[in-house]
């Protein structure tokens, strides 16, 4: 570590470089220049990628930044650690200072700094921000949790998943920043893995990415985003994965495509999860271990809401008979499991001990089991839980007779908005509902979208238990009492081409005590 490094005179030798090798010319949009919806934020300055916070405990919270000087081409960053300061006051002026100190970018994790602060005051916000050098990043908010089992009132949180760069701009983000929010969860598909195509509404840079370097540059691109950067400087977030960060569909150490060997699948996973880590406000306890990353983790916001976060894809067995749509024997295999043994138990362990009002599930794929063909023939989703039936009923089973207060299920992936009763035996109509399942659209995969308001009879028809089809882009928004959860779907208009308006296309209520949701 070099104690005095300074990042400022690093970039300033940076840019004399790049004049004498460029004519004077900038490259890689490094000049300075005013942030616009869906444009990138690269200024000479150490902190291109913004600020965010996340994990929240009672007494503290997790800041994050990454120093890079030129961050689509690794970083730029020297081969040393860089020592930053971080600070975290009461007011967003950041006159009244709480906490201060500092701590180190380190080459080996990015140049990436994870600040686990404690010591401040629970249920209130606070206001953070990073120095190195003479550069100063801006200024974040964040805000601790409830202490434990303190009465609540009122909770109100976001979340979003599934954000390709390529296919649209990231409009509802900048909605989300300003929203009357106290979280966010963040439910995968942060980045996509893909190579860049051409014709697009925004490039991928590379190929198909493999390597951590390679990760580094696609999650500085993402980042690059001032939409995104906004709402991670407005709110803390807690975040899981999907497929994308690594690679499509993949199943724990069993990659896309057919054939790979496992040993350099858990290369490209262990690089992608690194990468990971580096760009999300995450804890030490998640510093990942090669092809291992410890994601799944409880939070309880005082007595009002209990949250286990998931992870569908480490621990997984391979989706039965291809990833597409269909049925057989496999669906019905009792070893199959996309959760684990382990954190299966820890799940269930959890919510049995939970004493909270609301039990919330924050994970990736859709859990209720959804019909795609009409009449007597079947077709499920083999990727999502629809493919492992077994693991499916235990849970719902264990939601049934276990009864932990007010299950509500938080779902990504799937690219539309679904608002689903979640049951035991969807053949038995008579069946009791054991909990809801609110899904959330995609906030730029797949384009614009369509409302499909017209378009969804039979499908509707042949799944009773689906109480709302959507498949435009936006994010979900819950407002928590002890009395009630609201869940109001925030869409776009269109995301190929920015500055959207944003509009609520539908609103539903879960009551305490009442499993299954009613639309308002």
């Amino acid at each position: 570590m070099t104690d005095s490094l300074h990042v400022d005179s690093l970039l300033q030798r940076r840019l004399d470089r790049r004049d004498l090798l460029t004519g004077g010319l900038a490259l890689l949009g490094l000049a300075a220049a005013r942030p616009t919806s869906g444009g990138s934020l690269f200024q000479p300055s150490a902190f291109p990628l913004g600020v965010a916070s996340g994990d929240p405990t009672p007494d503290g919270v997790v800041l994050w930044t990454r120093l890079a000087l030129d961050p689509l081409n690794g970083g730029g960053m020297p081969p040393e650690d860089v020592e930053v300061v971080w600070e975290v006051a009461r007011d967003e002026g950041m006159a009244d200072v709480v906490r201060r100190g500092t701590s180190v970018a380190r080459e080996v994790l990015g140049h990436s700094v994870h600040v686990e602060v404690d010591g401040l005051e629970p249920g209130r916000w606070y206001w953070y921000r990073f120095r190195a050098g003479a550069d100063e990043s801006a200024v974040g908010r964040t805000r601790t949790l409830p202490a434990p089992g303190a009465p609540v009132d009122r909770l109100r949180f976001a979340f979003a998943s599934c954000q390709h760069y390529e296919q649209g701009y990231y409009t509802a983000y900048r909605h989300m920043a300003e929203d009357d929010l106290d979280l966010v969860f963040h439910l995968g598909d942060y980045i996509y893995e893909y190579e860049g195509r051409d014709g697009r509404v925004r490039r991928h840079t590379g190929d198909e990415i493999e390597l951590v370097d390679d990760y580094r540059n696609r999650y500085a691109l993402y980042r690059s985003d001032p939409d995104l950067q906004a709402a991670h400087a407005a709110f803390p977030w807690v975040v899981t994965w999907d497929d994308h960060e690594v690679d499509n569909n993949y199943a724990n150490l069993v990659s896309e495509e057919e054939g790979l060997p496992a040993e350099l699948f858990r290369r490209r996973r262990a690089a992608a999860y690194q990468a990971y880590y580096e760009h999300m406000p995450l804890r030490r306890s998640s510093l990942p271990n090669g092809p291992d990353l410890q994601l799944y983790r409880a939070f309880a916001w005082g007595d009002l809401a209990s949250f286990h976060v998931l992870d569908t894809r480490q621990y997984r067995t391979d989706q039965p008979c291809g990833d597409g749509r269909g049925v057989c024997d496999g669906v019905y295999d009792p070893a199959a499991t996309p959760l684990g043994e382990t954190q299966e138990r820890w799940l269930m362990d959890g919510l049995d001990g939970s004493t909270a009002r609301w039990s919330v599930i924050p994970q990736q794929i859709m859990m209720a089991r959804v019909d795609y063909t009409p009449g007597d023939d079947e077709s499920y989703a083999l990727d999502m839980w629809g493919g492992y039936e077994v693991a499916r009923r235990r849970l719902m089973e264990f939601l049934a007779t276990r009864r932990p207060a007010n299950p509500v299920v938080l779902t990504g992936d799937i690219h539309s908005n679904w608002v689903n009763d979640l049951k035991v035996d969807y053949r038995d109509p008579a069946g009791p509902v054991v909990g809801t399942e609110l899904v959330v659209t995609s906030i730029s995969s797949g384009g614009d979208g369509v409302d499909t308001r017209d378009t969804t009879a039979a499908l509707l028809a042949e799944n009773p238990q689906v109480r709302f089809f959507n498949a435009q882009r936006g994010y979900a928004r819950c407002d928590v009492t002890p009395e009630r959860c609201r869940a109001d779907y925030q869409v776009v208009e269109y995301v190929t081409r920015p500055g959207s308006p944003i509009s609520t296309r539908a609103s539903f209520l879960v009551e305490d005590g009442r499993p299954g949701a009613q639309r308002l």
